[in-house]
């Protein structure tokens, strides 16, 4: 302002400006609200955009979950039905690695002969170039296994490390060294390991693969009198010069050759069960020799389970069970039973 004006005319002119500038910014403000008020869209314009939206898409199912507990039970048996259909001894081991790649990180095959173990196929340690055809003279607990039959080695230890020489030099936390038998003889070694992880995932699969493919080996071999010739399609494999000799038909004449051979599968199923889940009373009564008398209930649910399908008669006749019970149980040696009801006199 001009100096020439008085300071109160000053303050006076000064104090009106604010107070008018005041008010204007409040009618301003005012204002500006009122108008954002009529912002807000009315029913119509909603309406009139939700016309011009596109329809929304058609929902997508999603696909159902797979269980993987089912998916690993439909691997199994997939599995076990493949090795039942193999036509040859070799086709039966070559299944029997393809289907271990899905239950446990490494396994190889050893065939036996003469006493010593020389590795025939692997799965897992390609990367590790192991030596096919690498003899491995077992030390005193594979020797064990081999003249016994019927034990499992479970742990690391002079076994172990023979067979993982011609496969790796990284051992495994977990293991499995199981044989496969031929007319009492232990004619394959099978080792499975966990590789890099601390436990092999589902050992149970692993034992019931190794059954399967013990069972039909045997079938494949057919009766000691009457080897069974390989299809003409089919050329002997190598591991057929290798295995043992057939075993002997243990069971009686006069059945049909395709009960006989679904009934003798059962049996080496249902038995097989009972060394499966009962390793320790297994163990227990196969020490005393009195396998019935420590395993009565697991026996007899067993030939219960055998008879429903099969029928009594055909057991009292042909003594298939029984046999198998023998065979897989008793290494062979009817007295390690007991006194079995069932057991002929």
């Amino acid at each position: 302002m001009d100096e020439n004006v008085p300071a109160s005319m000053q303050s006076l002119l000064t104090e009106w400006v604010n107070e008018r500038h005041q008010v204007l910014m409040e009618q301003v403000l005012f204002t500006w609200q009122e108008a954002m008020g009529r912002m807000k869209p009315d029913d119509d314009l909603i309406a009139r955009l939700l016309e011009t939206l596109p329809p929304p898409p058609e929902p997508v199912a999603e696909p159902p979950r797979e269980d993987p507990g089912e998916a690993l039970e439909a691997a199994l048996g997939a599995a076990l039905e493949a090795m039942e259909q193999a036509a040859t001894q070799g086709e039966v081991l070559k299944r029997l690695l393809d289907a271990l790649t899905r239950f446990a990180d490494r396994s190889a095959l050893f065939v036996v002969k003469q006493g010593i173990a020389t590795l025939y196929a692997h799965r897992g340690f390609e990367g590790e170039t192991p030596k096919a055809g690498a003899p491995v003279v077992p030390p005193p607990d594979l020797e064990h296994l081999i003249q016994n039959g019927n034990l499992v080695i479970q742990a690391p230890g002079g076994a172990y490390t023979a067979l993982l020489g011609p496969l790796s030099q990284t051992g495994a936390a977990d293991l499995r060294i199981i044989p496969l038998n031929l007319r009492h003889r232990t004619v394959a070694v099978l080792l499975v390991d966990s590789g890099p992880r601390p436990a092999i995932g589902h050992p149970h699969h692993v034992r019931a693969l190794a059954y399967v493919a013990e069972a039909r080996l045997t079938y494949l071999a057919g009766p000691k009198e009457a080897p069974k010739p390989a299809p003409a399609e089919h050329h002997p494999s190598s591991l057929t010069q290798l295995l043992a000799d057939p075993i002997a038909e243990t069971s009686g004449p006069g059945l049909d050759p395709r009960v006989r051979t679904n009934a003798e599968r059962s049996a080496r199923v249902l038995v097989g069960d009972i060394e499966l889940y009962f390793p320790d009373k297994l163990l227990q009564a196969q020490k005393q020799g009195d396998l019935y008398g420590v395993m009565r209930d697991e026996l007899d649910r067993s030939r219960e389970s055998f008879v429903e399908r099969y029928g009594v008669d055909l057991e009292i006749q042909h003594q298939i069970f029984y046999q198998t019970v023998i065979q897989q149980l008793c290494q062979g040696d009817a007295s390690r039973l007991g006194q079995a009801p069932w057991a002929p006199r």
